[in-house]
C-alpha cells in the first residue's frame, strides 16, 4: 500500500479502542495513586483537629489519643475488648483517658 493512502476503516478502529485503553489504564493508575497518596495523609490524624495522634496502650488495647485536643479514639473491636477488662482496670482506663486530657 502506497504511504499516501488513507489506512483502512479497521485500522483506525484498532486504534482508537487501544488508544482508549490506554488512556483507561492510566486514568485507573493515577485515580489509584492519588487515592493512596489521600489516604495516607488521614493517617493516624485526629478526626476532630487533624493532629497526629497517639498510640497508648490501656489494659493491653492500644488506643489512638489527641495531644492536642484530648480526644480518645477506638479502632474496631476496641472497645468490646475494653468491655472484657475488669471494672477496676476499666476505671483506670477511665481515670488515665482524664489525666491525658488535663496535661
Amino acid at each position: 500500500m502506497p504511504i499516501d493512502e488513507k489506512p483502512s476503516r479497521n485500522e483506525d478502529e484498532y486504534f482508537t479502542k487501544q488508544d482508549l485503553e490506554l488512556i483507561r489504564a492510566r486514568r485507573r493508575q493515577l485515580d489509584d495513586e492519588r487515592s493512596k497518596k489521600e489516604r495516607s495523609a488521614h493517617y493516624m490524624k485526629c478526626p476532630k483537629c487533624g493532629a497526629d495522634l497517639e498510640e497508648r496502650e490501656h489494659a493491653n488495647v492500644k488506643i489512638d489519643v489527641c495531644p492536642e485536643c484530648g480526644g480518645t479514639w477506638l479502632d474496631a473491636g476496641e472497645l468490646e475488648l475494653l468491655r472484657h477488662v475488669q471494672s477496676n482496670s476499666l476505671t483506670d482506663f477511665v481515670r488515665d483517658i482524664f489525666r491525658v486530657r488535663l496535661k
